[in-house]
């Protein structure tokens, strides 16, 4: 499988930028809702999540099968992680903290085959292969994504570097970047860093994405990104259990049945 050179869901007609989310909740479900909603890919998280391999791989079962790109964000860019999830099917592996060249170097190696200045062993029996069905020759050919996650200042002041190291893909971390400015002052603002970011990612040819919540989506999809991963499936279900329970009771504030408290507690016995 190539690299997709967009995150857009596969069929789909390219208007602005690819709107992905993070799926942190262990059911494939969740994939299944995201893909009925719309979204373009999915990042299964499991830097900030206790997912096992068997829920990661499902997720990347159902989403494909529906149509979406399916990334995954590891802990740490360990090849022989990387290797078994993108033998799984995943579309591409998105690395946390890539402070530097070295880091993305190395991330990119792992997501491709020698001779090709990879470091990724072969598995053409694996899912990615077809369970042996492909050509051997086409698996071997098939370049991942592979994301590098700029997180701080000092990958900013790298990011040429990091961009000329081999990914396909850097992702603007806002969270982690602020945490990082607190420290470095000097450094300037979440702002515009990530628009040098954007900057030398153009300059590269790769894609340049980025992370916000649902209330900021329509702000950050004016500003240059290829691609946004918005909110998440744990956010999304608080959201809407706040906001049902909310109007459930503001619609149950006037009058009540008499005997109406008995009947609901009968029926939900």
């Amino acid at each position: 499988m190539s690299a997709p050179r967009a995150l857009h869901r596969s069929g789909a007609v390219a208007d602005g930028p690819a709107w992905g989310t993070w799926i942190k909740l262990p059911g494939p479900e969740s994939t299944e809702i995201m893909a009925a909603a719309g979204f373009d890919f999915c990042v299964i998280d499991t830097e900030h999540t206790l997912l096992d391999p068997s829920q990661v791989y499902n997720h990347i079962v159902v989403g494909s099968g529906l149509g979406m790109r399916m990334l995954v964000r590891v802990a740490e860019a360990r090849p022989a992680v990387v290797a078994r999830l993108l033998d799984a099917g995943a579309d591409g592996v998105v690395a946390p903290h890539v402070d530097d060249a070295a880091a993305a170097g190395a991330l990119a190696a792992a997501t491709r085959f020698p001779p090709d200045g990879g470091t990724r062993g072969s598995g053409a029996t694996s899912r990615a292969g077809g369970w042996g069905s492909r050509p051997r020759s086409e698996y071997l050919a098939g370049r991942s994504l592979a994301v590098a996650q700029i997180e701080s200042a000092a990958a900013v002041r790298d990011i040429d570097a990091i961009c000329a190291a081999g990914p396909g893909a850097v992702l603007v971390g806002p969270a982690d970047l602020g945490l990082d400015l607190a420290r470095d002052g000097g450094a300037g603002s979440v702002e515009e860093l990530a628009g040098t970011v954007r900057a030398a990612a153009g300059r590269a040819g790769l894609l340049v994405g980025t992370a916000c919540g649902a209330d900021r989506a329509a702000a950050v999809a004016r500003q240059g990104y290829d691609f946004v991963v918005c909110g998440n499936d744990a956010t999304f279900m608080a959201d809407a259990a706040r906001a049902a329970l909310t109007a459930a009771r503001d619609a149950g504030s006037g009058a009540r049945t008499p005997g109406g408290e008995e009947a609901f507690a009968w029926q939900n016995r």
